[in-house]
C-alpha cells in the first residue's frame, strides 16, 4: 500500500462520508497487500498521521472534511459492529434537554455488546450492556443527528433508573413534556 494510493482512496471514502474505518475494513480497501505488507502499510499510515488510532482495530482518517460532533459516536458504532447500539442514559436524557448538564468529550451508550469504558483521541465511549431482546429495544430509540441512533426520553430514563445510575440531575417536569 503506497501512501499516496492509500491518501486517494481514503479521501474518495471521505467524500461519500465515511471516515471511521476498522482494520478489517481497511485490509478490504487494499486486497493486494499480503498480511505483512497491509500492517506495515497501516503503521505507516499512522505514524505519518494519515490515520488515527482511535482504539484498538478502529480508525479515524486524519485529513477528513467532514470529521467534528460526530465523530465520536461513529468511532463507537464501529467499536461494536453487528450489535444494537444506541445514546441513552445521560447522553440522551441531556440531548433531550432534561438534564441541565452537557456530557462534554463522552457519550453514554446502551449496547448489546460488551460494557466497557474506553478513552479514545476524540473524547470518552460508555458501553453499558443490555440484555433486553432488539424486538424491545427498537420501539424506544429513534435516528439521531449522527450516526447512533437516540434513545426517547421514556427508554434513557428506563436506562438510567434499571442500571442504577444517580437521577438527582433529570428535571422530573422536563421528563414528562412532550
Amino acid at each position: 500500500m503506497q501512501q499516496a494510493d492509500a491518501i486517494q482512496a481514503l479521501a474518495g471514502y471521505d467524500r461519500r462520508g465515511r471516515y471511521v474505518f476498522t482494520r478489517r475494513e481497511l485490509a478490504k480497501l487494499f486486497p493486494d497487500d499480503r498480511p505483512r505488507a497491509f500492517a506495515a502499510g497501516l503503521r505507516r499510515l499512522v505514524d505519518s498521521g494519515v490515520l488515527l488510532r482511535a482504539s484498538r482495530g478502529v480508525y479515524v482518517f486524519a485529513l477528513s472534511r467532514r470529521r467534528g460532533g460526530h465523530t465520536l459516536e461513529a468511532v463507537a458504532k464501529a467499536m461494536r459492529p453487528g450489535e444494537y447500539n444506541y445514546l441513552s442514559l445521560e447522553s440522551a436524557l441531556s440531548e433531550h434537554g432534561v438534564i441541565s448538564q452537557v456530557p462534554v468529550d463522552r457519550i453514554t451508550v446502551m449496547t448489546t455488546g460488551r460494557k466497557g469504558e474506553y478513552r479514545t483521541p476524540f473524547g470518552v465511549i460508555e458501553f453499558t450492556h443490555t440484555k433486553r431482546p432488539p424486538r424491545r429495544l427498537i420501539p424506544g430509540i429513534h435516528p439521531g443527528r449522527g450516526p447512533l441512533r437516540i434513545a426517547d426520553k421514556p427508554t434513557a430514563w428506563r436506562d438510567l433508573k434499571r442500571v442504577g445510575r444517580n437521577t438527582h440531575l433529570v428535571d422530573k417536569e422536563a421528563l414528562h413534556e412532550d
